[in-house]
């Protein structure tokens, strides 16, 4: 076991119980992302008898590129696929470089949001929150009106609501610096430690980034919040709430073109959930849930593709080459 203490990194995760702006030393953790070294927690003597490594039930990715050769890799910049449930990595192309997510960081953004919010409360959407550029991903909230936390969340993955992340930061943290702080801490407790978070909503920061690895703990962890799981396998969604004093009904639909049936899934494959983004800086980016014909739980991510329809194509490719 000395062995395995002198090639792993050691660093200390803080895990906040409750709240924002606060957390609790929970444990400390030591691991290297190249290799199976993961070790999380200590006993309370110190020893090292009762060591659970980290890594366990995760899948390890090394450093080297897997199977871009048989594939159109050349469109995308990064990607990976991940049995979750054999717990392999099936397709790794720059998994470790650092990417700016878009949208998809709506995905941490949701997963903080279940795991220490109210969903049944009710938001009163401020004017900030509605202050978003005239061709950004919205859905149209105005000043004052009132939300369920549930509602806004279904907003932010199926509509991708970038008025809906700040609204959903700002009333569980106070402001969205705040809740960011939150998302960062989060990030790192799951071994997400090569990502930093300056928004809740994606729009690019050159100091907000991931990786494809991180990208694939944080919704690995977060599909096992049954809250979180019921929102991103959602296709369609109905949300009343108060606008201007009246009630108000809208319909919203997934941005994921697989459920859309705007492009074919791979056979053998059913898409449960997925959410994408789109900048300038990150390209086109999915980040996507599916099961093959084994029931195997497939984790399978794309990151700065040149073209929406190229997206979707490497996407394909990797499903089916790879993760059958």
């Amino acid at each position: 076991m000395s062995k395995v203490f002198k090639i792993i990194i050691t660093c200390s995760l803080c895990l906040s119980l409750i709240g924002c702006g606060s957390s609790t030393k929970d444990s400390v953790a030591t691991y290297d992302i190249y290799n199976s070294s993961f070790v999380y927690g200590i006993t309370n003597n110190g020893s090292n008898s009762n060591i659970q490594f980290f890594s366990d039930g995760l899948c390890v990715a090394g450093k080297d590129d897997l199977g871009t050769s048989g594939v159109d890799s050349q469109v995308a910049q990064a990607g990976g696929a991940f049995n979750a449930t054999e717990q392999s990595v099936l397709y790794a192309q720059n998994m470790h470089e650092k990417m700016y997510p878009a949208s998809t960081t709506k995905i941490l953004t949701a997963y903080v949001a279940c795991l220490y919010g109210d969903l049944d409360s009710y938001v009163t959407v401020s004017e900030n929150a509605c202050k978003q550029e005239s061709d950004s991903s919205v859905i149209d909230l105005k000043p004052g009106d009132v939300m369920s936390l549930r509602d806004l969340l279904y907003g932010l993955i199926l509509r991708s609501g970038n008025d809906a992340a700040v609204a959903i930061a700002e009333s569980m943290c106070g402001s969205e610096e705040e809740f960011v702080a939150k998302m960062n801490e989060t990030a790192r407790s799951l071994g997400a430690t090569n990502s930093n978070f300056v928004t809740s909503n994606g729009l690019h920061d050159d100091n907000h980034y991931t990786t494809v690895y991180d990208m694939y703990l944080i919704l690995n962890k977060a599909i096992q919040n049954e809250e979180f799981y019921k929102i991103f396998t959602s296709t369609n969604y109905t949300c009343n709430y108060t606008s201007g004093g009246e009630p108000k009904t809208v319909e919203w639909s997934t941005t994921n073109q697989y459920l859309t049936n705007s492009v074919t899934t791979p056979s053998g494959f059913t898409i449960l959930g997925g959410k994408t983004g789109t900048t300038g800086a990150a390209g086109y980016c999915l980040v996507l849930l599916s099961e093959n014909e084994d029931k195997d739980t497939i984790i399978s991510i794309v990151f700065n593709a040149d073209c929406r329809s190229n997206l979707y194509l490497l996407m394909s490719e990797i499903l089916s080459n790879y993760c059958v």
